[in-house]
């Protein structure tokens, strides 16, 4: 197994792991959050590390192929004169 696959494996029973550890310490009742409350509160923060997740790879995967480096040259087939 990659090590790519075991990170992905790994954070979130990491964070799961650190949220079942805080609830059987002292509860949620300290935060003031319902379940759905919490649920959500889960839900956001694992959508927005998964977009940034997303987005970094593209960004990787962009520079990799070379489309950052064909992006900023000049199309040789337009002539001096075309702008």
């Amino acid at each position: 197994m990659s090590w790519l696959r075991v990170f992905l494996i790994a954070c979130p029973v990491i964070v799961l792991a650190a949220l079942f550890a805080a609830w059987a310490a002292t509860g949620f009742d300290l935060f003031g959050l319902s379940l759905p409350g919490l649920l959500a509160l889960v839900g956001g923060a694992v959508l927005t590390s998964a977009v940034a997740i997303g987005l970094m790879a593209l960004v990787f995967l962009s520079n990799r192929s070379g489309h950052d480096e064909a992006a900023g040259r000049p199309d040789p087939m337009d002539g001096p004169d075309r702008l």
